[in-house]
């Protein structure tokens, strides 16, 4: 199964977009960790960093289809 430019291109952009997702929520917890618990600053980080990930998939969604 051979994949395609646009394919290729599209995985690229997902994988990354999941990548920095990763990166940012093992930040925050590295970050705002005092024991077990993640401190309070840290909970309303991660609710952003949700937040700022369903914007940037949107984002990719509407740069892929508009890429034709």
């Amino acid at each position: 199964m051979e994949l395609d430019a646009e394919m290729r291109r599209k995985i690229a952009v997902s994988v990354g977009a999941v990548v920095v997702f990763i990166a940012l929520l093992v930040a925050i917890g590295m970050q705002f960790t005092t024991g077990h618990n993640l401190s309070d600053l840290g909970a309303y980080y991660f609710v952003g960093v949700i937040a700022l990930f369903v914007l940037l998939m949107g984002a990719a969604g509407v740069f892929l289809d508009n890429g034709d």
